[in-house]
């Protein structure tokens, strides 16, 4: 017999300061169930908003050691509608866009939609800087990761 999968609550951000520039992800991953939370960061040199905002998604849902289903909350629309909207038609296309032009972050895109697989995912959009607990916790990881690295 086969285990409930598990229920968690995943918030993410990203930061950049320049766009492209050094830039920092973060994500704080919810357990309702244990009532219980954990928290990582980290960033790059180089990179983008975008590719930070994508990276917290992929970190966060990397350490869930078993499939589960996962309520994501992002303030990021682009990664929101990526998932949610665009991610399946691009792959039908040869990762093309509707205007038939490579998709920007191909790469990431693509650990998103193997992560993606294996979890239940639904989505949420948080208006950012609107005093989402979760939200301003996951920005100012994002920003301190974003520090380390000018």
């Amino acid at each position: 017999m086969s285990e409930e999968p598990t229920h968690v609550e995943l918030y993410t951000d990203g930061a950049c300061s320049g766009n492209p520039g050094p830039g920092g992800w973060a994500y704080v991953l919810k357990h309702p169930a244990s009532d219980s939370e954990t928290e990582a960061s980290g960033g790059d040199a180089d990179t983008t908003n975008n590719q930070m905002e994508l990276r917290a998604v992929i970190e966060g849902l990397s350490v869930l050691s078993r499939a589960s289903v996962v309520d994501v909350y992002s303030d990021s629309k682009y990664v929101l509608n990526g998932l949610g909207e665009w991610i399946d038609n691009w792959k039908q296309r040869g990762w093309k866009t509707a205007a038939k032009k490579p998709v920007k972050n191909r790469e990431l895109w693509e650990q998103l939609d193997e992560l993606r697989e294996k979890h239940d995912l639904r989505y949420h959009w948080i208006k950012g800087h609107s005093e989402h607990p979760e939200n301003e916790r996951c920005d100012a990881l994002a920003v301190a990761a974003v520090e380390q690295f000018k």
